[in-house]
């Protein structure tokens, strides 16, 4: 099948050849063509330009039109940060923080990670595959076209497993792109208190291996942060899901400056996540590697968190990533969309850098940069066609909107 948008008021970030990702000062300039076209086919983009320069159709067959007049087309948004497979919601923590109770005090009795873990112990996986699916349609309405899922609810052998399958499924049998993350080492289980040495080992001696042997996981992951697991204890864990071919990818200084970010560049992490507590020496740790620092917005904003020095970073020359951490405890919502507008609002990022941050950097941290991110000749057409707006800008400036009007993914058209 061939489709052909003509018409289109912006074609949004446009870009002829790959890159791997934009970073410091060139993240403010965004490429685009004005009254644009853009043809699809055999679910890549093929070709792409200036309606005024448009060379016609020579081939009507298997052809579907869309005129895109007043809207802007847009490479689908890339979220490569989430927890989204969960068997339960945890509105009660919600209350609780209101009520005055810290992340780390909800987590002392019981709540935070290992409720979630609870919940899953339960849960089929038929019933999680099913919620999951749900909010993948939701995120799928809002733009995004690809997404990473973590384990790290399971905490187990067998509900880790489990959790990973339940992924690996959900690949087959979505049309999103989708990557699979294991962090065993999200937190240590409430039956290995005082005896988390013995957890680590199981996850590096026990599962890594089962893991592997299935191959259920693209990338490891490990939550670095005190009351966690330290840095010393991070490096050994992402070493070890090297050996079996994992790459790494850090949750890091999220609720105090504890290593993480130089744990992650010490393993050669794509990226490190989080970063609320990231200062000087982070900073320059990370121009000198290839680790991409991601922010998420949703997870600062819910928990009341101090703000990710975005703009610092950004202006010191890094390059930035946002993604949504669409969790139940601490980011109960993937719409990048608004992931963007808290960044403009709170973070003072200009749009043009949070569509970079969105698509091609993010892209980038989900190791996907070949193939999404951007209107290249060649990647897989997962673009998005916007409702009748003004202009790129209005995309942050109509946070809580969805102005998502048609969604083609994999060169198939899946919302009109």
């Amino acid at each position: 099948m061939k489709i052909l948008i003509k018409n289109i008021k912006k074609l949004v970030q446009v870009r002829d050849e790959h890159i791997d990702c934009v970073k410091g000062k060139d993240m403010a300039l965004l490429p685009c063509i004005e009254n644009a076209w853009l043809a699809i086919e055999d679910g890549l983009i093929a070709e792409y330009g200036s309606m005024d320069d448009f060379p016609g159709i020579s081939d009507w067959r298997n052809l579907e039109i869309i005129d895109a007049a007043n809207k802007l087309v847009l490479p689908s948004w890339v979220d490569s940060h989430t927890h989204l497979v969960y068997a339960g919601s945890r509105e009660g923590e919600f209350v609780d923080r209101i009520n005055g109770l810290s992340y780390e005090e909800i987590a002392a009795r019981g709540g935070g990670i290992l409720n979630s873990a609870k919940r899953m112990q339960d849960a089929g996986e038929d019933e999680l595959i099913e919620r999951a699916l749900v909010r993948l349609n939701e995120i799928m309405l809002q733009g995004t076209g690809a997404v990473e899922i973590k384990s790290g609810y399971g905490l187990s052998l067998e509900t880790e497993l489990k959790m990973l399958r339940v992924i690996k499924r959900l690949k087959e049998i979505s049309p999103l792109t989708i990557k699979a993350t294991f962090l065993g080492a999200h937190a240590v289980p409430a039956d290995y208190k005082g005896r988390k040495e013995e957890y680590i080992e199981l996850v590096i001696q026990q599962m890594l291996p089962v893991i592997a042997e299935e191959k259920l996981a693209d990338f490891i992951d490990v939550f670095c942060e005190q009351n966690y697991f330290t840095p010393e204890e991070t490096i050994r864990v992402l070493n070890a899901g090297k050996q079996y071919g994992l790459v790494p990818k850090v949750h890091a200084e999220q609720l105090s400056n504890y290593g993480g970010v130089k744990a992650g560049v010490q393993c050669g992490a794509i990226s490190v996540d989080h970063l609320e507590y990231v200062g000087e020496e982070e900073i320059a740790a990370l121009l000198n590697s290839s680790t991409m620092p991601t922010i998420l917005p949703g997870a600062a904003f819910f928990l009341s968190l101090p703000n990710p020095p975005a703009r610092k970073m950004i202006d010191a020359g890094l390059p930035l990533a946002i993604a949504s951490d669409f969790n139940p405890g601490s980011s109960p919502s993937g719409n990048m969309n608004l992931m963007q507008s808290i960044c403009c609002v709170q973070y003072k990022m200009n749009p043009n850098e949070t569509i970079n941050a969105s698509t091609i950097n993010t892209a980038y941290a989900m190791c996907v940069g070949k193939e999404l991110g951007s209107i290249t000749p060649g990647k897989k057409a997962n673009i998005f066609i916007t409702k009748e707006i003004s202009g790129t800008d209005f995309i942050p400036y109509s946070f809580g909107s969805n102005l998502v009007d048609s969604v083609i993914l994999n060169g198939k058209i899946i919302s009109r």
